[in-house]
């Protein structure tokens, strides 16, 4: 068979920012064993030698537009996807988030799979024109049930297998072998040995609501361990609001703002605890990534999170500071069972589990000459 002749999947990201390079792993894997080459296209972000190395795909290819450059019309980078596929035998498009959807789909005459990882993306009215002009070829995921029934809410003339759930995943041993041990990720983070620490992943942006997580903290304070400390990864623009919110609080010294850690996932075992206070969260993959490192794990009871930590961790209702705050208390006192932690990653978000789930998707969507030859 010629290169030519390669059946081949197009998987097209709008950039490689933040969990989206993992996205592209993510979804590049679940060809592997199959005949199938998967040739992943960022449409913004340099080229880099890291990223194509990290993507699990065949072959990576970097358009080079800035946001600004993909918004209107996208005439430009309809163009040289069409140029990419020219020639190619290529069966199939995943694409990653709205933009890249509605350039695989005017751009191409493939089948497409647009992955969602935000809520509201079909609210706009324009966007639903869109979704019903092309439903004969379109596919819609998303990367948790809460994602799929808002889909579902904007598009309520589609058959509901047309608008799906595929979770985001991680490889479970990559992770926790990346991951260093306790000690060495406190002397990094510079955390002493001796406190209990809740950490907290992400930007600090009102969708992260990292204030009712320090106000929480500071009530339950008094009666967590000696020396309990606040440990929140990440910037933006609250940083100012939130270290003058823990002031306020009398809480200064017990709250470490650690910044922006490239690769943060690799210091989770530095925390004791791990909590996420996210309005609507999508999905939240830094909870997956702690309970790969054996930790509890509290979440707000919105979104995606609780679809992650079900029957591991506990729920608090959003922005109710109180009931994190008892949380806390209880998570301090509570030993955490690594194993059934890890049962629960293993059985719902893994490679190997998402690639059955794929498969039984793709048949029904995908015409039977298109699927042919695959190990699922």
């Amino acid at each position: 068979m010629s290169p030519s002749d390669t059946p081949r999947v197009l998987q097209l990201c709008h950039g490689y920012d933040g969990p989206f390079l993992d996205c592209a792993r993510q979804y590049a894997v679940l060809f592997a064993g199959t005949p199938y080459r998967v040739t992943t296209v960022f449409l913004t972000g340099v080229p880099d030698e890291r990223v194509a190395a990290a993507c699990a795909s065949d072959e990576v290819l970097f358009l080079g537009y800035s946001s600004k450059e993909v918004g209107g019309l996208k005439l430009g980078a309809m163009r040289r996807l069409r140029e990419i596929i020219r020639g190619r035998d290529f069966r199939l498009c995943i694409a990653h988030r709205f933009k890249p959807a509605y350039i695989a789909c005017v751009a191409t005459r493939l089948p497409v799979i647009g992955v969602n990882h935000a809520f509201d993306v079909y609210q706009r009215f324009s966007r639903r024109i869109f979704a019903n002009l092309f439903r004969k070829r379109l596919l819609l995921l998303g990367v948790s049930n809460a994602v799929r029934d808002d889909i579902r809410a904007c598009l309520p003339s589609w058959p509901a297998e047309r608008i799906e759930t595929l979770y985001n995943r991680i490889d479970v041993e990559a992770v926790q072998a990346e991951q260093i041990t306790r000690e060495g990720a406190r002397e990094h983070l510079g955390l002493p040995l001796e406190a209990w620490v809740v950490g907290n992943v992400g930007r600090l942006h009102p969708d992260k609501d990292q204030a009712t997580l320090i106000r929480a903290f500071a009530q339950a304070l008094p009666k967590l361990p000696p020396n309990s400390l606040l440990a929140i990864v990440g910037g933006g623009r609250l940083e100012t609001t939130l270290k003058t919110l823990a002031s306020e609080l009398g809480i200064s010294d017990s709250v470490c703002f650690l910044g922006q850690i490239p690769n943060a996932r690799r210091y989770f075992k530095a925390f004791d605890a791990f909590a996420l206070s996210s309005d609507h969260e999508p999905f939240g993959m830094v909870l997956l990534e702690a309970m790969a490192a054996g930790l509890p794990v509290v979440c707000s009871d919105c979104g995606g999170g609780r679809e992650v930590i079900e029957s591991v961790g506990s729920l608090f209702p959003f922005r109710d500071e109180n009931a994190l705050a008892s949380q806390l208390e209880q998570m301090s006192n509570t030993e955490c069972s690594v194993y059934v932690t890890e049962q629960r990653l293993r059985q719902h978000f893994t490679d190997d589990v998402a690639k059955i789930h794929f498969w039984k998707l793709a048949s029904s969507f995908l015409p039977s000459d298109s699927i042919a030859g695959t190990t699922a």
